[in-house]
């Protein structure tokens, strides 16, 4: 099947299928003055396709009891379809039709700017989003994951229909993967092949887009020498994300940072809920946000507190950060960051839906179809040494992004900033 890198995983789940297509670059795309582009692009590839408009695609989906979708992350849109077996050889065109002829019709261009803006309108209600951002401003910079895949409302006003006619155009001509897992007929790879809309699909063995990080990216370089960023919020809340990029998914060193984050973060037994929740009294909610990233993904401490408790918490939160550099994990502890480990990845592939995004997702970072199994084996001969000397290679230049009231900001703008740098750098 020349036009697309197709997975198939028949499993035991009576009369259910599910698709996932995954097209490369997503927001880390977006033209210049134009984020928020391919988020527009993946929510309009739903409104009208083919021999399809918007009414009569919805109607075609919901008459079946099926469920259509396309979301936009940084690196990639994902289109997810799951219906029942029956009705697969009348909905897997759509999957199709979406790459190889979405209408973009203006009215619906003007419904989905709307959404979209109405969407960052409320991000800005939310402290944890404001934080967020500022993170990734200082971070990232201008560069292509330097923003929301909502894009930003100023460039969204400006997006028509012939600014994302070039992007829909290329959809076919980028790298692909499309898994279905479930209730598979037999011999399905043969019949899409003679599905309308998949044999006007463009081979793109001689037409792939070009990578975007060319060779790959496997470290970071800070864009600024900034490495605070300061957003006044009126609010008796304080939220608080410390971190910095780090590695991409499939990485020497990515398994033993996701160890860490299990570590540091997954449950109540972790060491961010014993020392801000148990030890402390002085956090509503603290985490990790460790996203998997095509290139350097985000490695973050996040907290909320009050502003009385604001300063004690930055205070924990670098206590913590430090202590995964400066110490071997404990024995015991490693022994259950494996089991929450395990646990995750099977917790991840419980339904069809979920295995067949995490095949597509494997394949389009160049990893094999059984890596997960192969960590599973790894995570056993990974030794408390390896995870604190994985620490020092990649978490040794944090950043801290602040949302709450000015005068608690300030302070703690003022502590950071007379910080020693040995003191966070490890």
């Amino acid at each position: 099947m020349s036009f697309v890198d197709l997975l198939l995983d028949p499993i035991s789940a009576p009369g259910v299928l599910s698709a996932k297509l995954w097209i490369k670059e997503g927001s880390r795309a977006d033209p210049l003055g134009q984020k928020g582009a391919h988020q527009l692009l993946g929510s309009l590839l739903s409104r009208g396709c083919g021999p399809f408009n918007n009414i009569a695609l919805a109607d075609l989906v919901e008459g079946c009891g099926a469920g259509l979708r396309c979301d936009t992350n940084e690196d990639g849109l994902l289109i997810s379809l799951k219906c029942s077996d029956l009705d697969a050889e009348k909905l897997l065109p759509i999957l199709g039709w979406m790459l190889v002829d979405p209408h973009l019709d203006p009215d619906q261009i003007a419904l989905e700017k709307d959404l979209s803006i109405q969407a960052l309108q409320r991000q800005k209600e939310s402290p944890f989003h404001l934080a967020f951002d500022g993170w990734r401003k200082i971070a990232f910079g201008d560069g292509p994951y330097g923003h929301d895949p909502l894009g930003i409302s100023e460039d969204l006003m400006q997006l028509e229909r012939k600014e994302l006619l070039p992007l829909a155009e290329s959809l076919t001509s980028r790298a692909q993967a499309l898994a279905l897992t479930g209730s598979l007929h037999h011999e399905i790879d043969k019949r899409l092949r003679t599905m309308e809309p998949f044999q006007s699909w463009q081979g793109n063995e001689n037409n792939k887009s070009q990578d975007f990080f060319s060779g790959g990216i496997t470290t970071w370089e800070r864009n600024s020498h900034c490495n605070l960023n300061v957003h006044f919020e009126t609010t008796g809340q304080v939220v608080l994300m410390l971190g910095q990029p780090t590695i991409p998914h499939g990485h020497k060193d990515d398994l033993a940072l996701r160890l860490i984050s299990c570590y540091l973060g997954v449950g109540m037994s972790s060491l961010l809920f014993r020392k801000l929740r148990e030890d402390h009294g002085v956090v509503y909610d603290v985490g990790v946000h460790h996203p998997i990233r095509e290139g350097p993904a985000p490695f973050l401490l996040h907290a909320s507190t009050s502003e009385d408790k604001a300063l004690l918490t930055l205070k924990l939160l670098l206590e913590c950060w430090n202590s995964v550099i400066s110490e071997s994990i404990p024995k015991n502890d490693l022994e259950l960051v494996r089991a929450k480990f395990r646990g995750q990845l099977a917790h991840g592939s419980q339904t069809t839906s979920q295995k067949a995004e995490r095949l597509v997702q494997l394949r389009r970072l160049g990893l094999d179809d059984d890596y997960d199994s192969k960590t599973l084996q790894e995570i056993e001969l990974i030794t408390e040494s390896d995870l604190q000397e994985a620490a020092t290679r990649t978490l040794t230049t944090p950043l801290l992004s602040l949302c709450g009231p000015k005068n608690t900001l300030k302070a703690l703008s003022n502590y950071w900033s007379n910080i020693p740098a040995k003191n966070y750098f490890g």
